[in-house]
């Protein structure tokens, strides 16, 4: 009895028109957003599928048959996003030549310039700076400046650098890239960074770099910081020096006490000396 009613009743259902040959691939390119100017709200086109798996020839075809450049996901992902995000630069180079926007963001507000840095793509990353990317915002969007520094890509970082970005960029919740790339311990890009001319007091708020190094326990890091000027004397917002955030008895507290009684002897002998001086004037 149930058996003949369940038949009975997709008997009665509407049968599907299958659709012809030629207008399948018409509505899934519109799907994917073809011959619209602001791109489409597909989950992810084939124009995407190839970039980000490196396809240059899928790529190419896929953009002579009329698929809109820069067709968007759901979240606003373009396919020079992918191709970024994949270090294909074969790929990005077509997109862009295509007329890609170069400064595309997505709903989290990540460029394609931001996923280069992000993968480690200095050869997207200079690409990108070729055609227009903007290197560094005023908002508070993700900065491709502190992904580089915080992942070690300190080629990205030089990229970056020689394109004249402001290497001390201070971001609130991020702070500069000197001190996000010390609270990774990323020690290329803390050497790129001070040798382009970051201030070495700059951190996150009073927070400064040497502060993070101090914390991360890395005693290369404190070291080229107080090569370049770090003053073990500044306090954060807990009235805390970078000494006072060391792990005790650790290697990097007992290069800051050093460091610490050689400042205070040099002091010493510079008061003895102008005191000497000012007598026998």
């Amino acid at each position: 009895m149930t058996t003949n009613t369940a038949a009975q009743r997709s008997q009665n259902l509407p049968k599907r028109r299958p659709e012809s040959v030629g207008e399948c691939p018409a509505k899934r390119k519109a799907s994917w957003g073809i011959l619209t100017s602001q791109g489409s709200w597909a989950d992810r086109s084939p124009l995407h599928e190839a970039a980000s798996q490196g396809r240059l020839l899928s790529l190419k075809t896929l953009l002579s048959q009329g698929y809109n450049v820069d067709t968007l996901t759901i979240d606003q992902v373009t396919p020079l996003h992918e191709a970024c995000l994949g270090d294909h630069v074969g790929c990005a180079r077509i997109l862009l030549e295509a007329g890609a926007n170069v400064n595309a963001t997505t709903i989290d507000g990540m460029t394609p310039l931001f996923n280069a840095c992000s993968r480690g793509s200095a050869a997207c990353a200079e690409l990108l700076l070729q055609y227009g990317a903007k290197a560094q915002w005023e908002s508070c969007l993700p900065s491709p400046t502190h992904e580089a520094a915080s992942r070690g890509h300190s080629e990205c970082l030089e990229v970056l650098i020689s394109w004249g970005i402001d290497v001390d960029q201070d971001l609130p919740h991020l702070g500069t890239p000197l001190y996000v790339a010390c609270v990774s311990q990323q020690i290329h890009c803390i050497r790129k960074l001070l040798y382009a001319g970051a201030n070495v007091q700059k951190g996150k708020h009073l927070q400064t770099p040497l502060h993070a190094a101090a914390q991360h326990s890395s005693t290369e890091i404190v070291n080229l910081l107080l090569e370049f000027g770090a003053d073990i004397n500044a306090k954060n917002s807990d009235f805390e020096r970078p000494v006072d955030l060391a792990a005790p008895s650790s290697l990097v507290e007992r290069l800051l006490l050093f460091h610490e009684v050689q400042v205070i002897d040099l002091e010493e002998e510079s008061t003895t000396t102008f005191l000497s001086t000012d007598n026998q004037g």
